[in-house]
C-alpha cells in the first residue's frame, strides 16, 4: 500500500544549498530539519525551494552552503497554526540526497509528478493581456489516511481544460515546483512579504475520463 501511495507523489530538484539547517520537528527520536535550495529556471531566475530532511540523511551540523545537490522525495503540506488561522506550509520531503560535482542539463533541475483529486472548485481567469490561468488544489493521498494539499497552476489550453473539473475528479499532473513572492496585508498599516509554493503544470491528464472510456 505505502509503496503504491509513494508513486503518486514524486519530485526531484537539483540546486544549490543557500541556507543553514533549522529544526522542524521530531518523530520517534528522529529529527527533521529545513534547508533552502536555489533551483535555476531556464530563465535567469531561480526558485527557492525548502527541503525537509532527516538528520539521518545528512549531518545537519555541517554548513553545506554552495554545494549542489539532487534531492528526491515527495512534495508535502501541513497546516501551521497562526493565531486563529491555519496556513498551508509546503516543502519537499527528502528521501534521497546526492551531492553533485557539476551539473549542465538545466532542463532536468525541477520535475514533479502528482496523481490526486481536485478538492476545491478550480478558479479560472484571464490576465489583462489575455493569458488564461487556472488555479487548482490537489489532494494527494499518503499512507495512514493522510493527504497532502498541493496548489497547482495551469496555463493556456491546460487552464481551459482544468476549468471544467469538478471536486473529486482524479487528475495526473507533470510539472515543476515554483516559488512566488507576494505581499500579505496584515492590517490597514501592516504588510508582510511572503513566499508561496505551487506546481506549475506542463502536462495534465484527467484519469476519470480515461476510466469512464474503458
Amino acid at each position: 500500500m505505502s509503496e503504491k501511495v509513494i508513486e503518486n507523489n514524486k519530485v526531484s530538484v537539483i540546486g544549490e544549498i543557500i541556507s543553514g539547517f533549522t529544526f522542524s520537528h521530531e518523530v520517534f527520536g528522529e529529527g527533521f530539519y529545513m534547508v533552502d535550495v536555489a533551483v535555476n529556471r531556464l530563465s535567469e531566475n531561480a526558485d527557492i525551494i525548502p527541503l525537509m530532511i532527516s538528520e539521518r540523511l545528512l549531518n545537519v551540523r555541517e554548513d553545506y552552503r554552495g554545494c549542489t545537490v539532487e534531492a528526491i522525495g515527495q512534495f508535502r503540506s501541513y497546516n501551521r497554526h497562526e493565531g486563529i488561522r491555519n496556513r498551508l506550509v509546503l516543502s519537499v520531503f527528502v528521501r534521497e540526497i546526492h551531492f553533485m560535482e557539476e551539473f549542465t542539463d538545466y532542463t532536468k533541475t525541477n520535475q514533479i509528478f502528482l496523481d490526486g483529486y481536485i478538492c476545491k472548485t478550480p478558479i479560472y481567469r484571464k490576465t489583462p493581456l489575455g493569458r488564461e490561468i487556472a488555479d487548482l488544489l490537489l489532494a494527494v493521498n499518503r499512507p495512514y489516511g493522510k493527504s497532502d494539499y498541493i496548489p497547482c497552476i495551469a496555463w493556456g489550453r491546460n487552464a481551459r481544460f482544468a476549468s471544467s473539473f469538478e471536486v473529486g475528479t482524479r487528475v495526473r499532473i507533470w510539472g515543476r515546483v515554483q516559488s512566488r513572492e507576494y505581499t500579505k496585508k496584515l492590517s490597514e498599516t501592516q504588510c508582510e512579504k511572503r513566499v508561496a509554493y505551487e506546481v506549475s503544470i506542463s502536462k495534465l491528464e484527467c484519469t476519470d475520463v480515461e476510466e469512464s472510456m474503458q
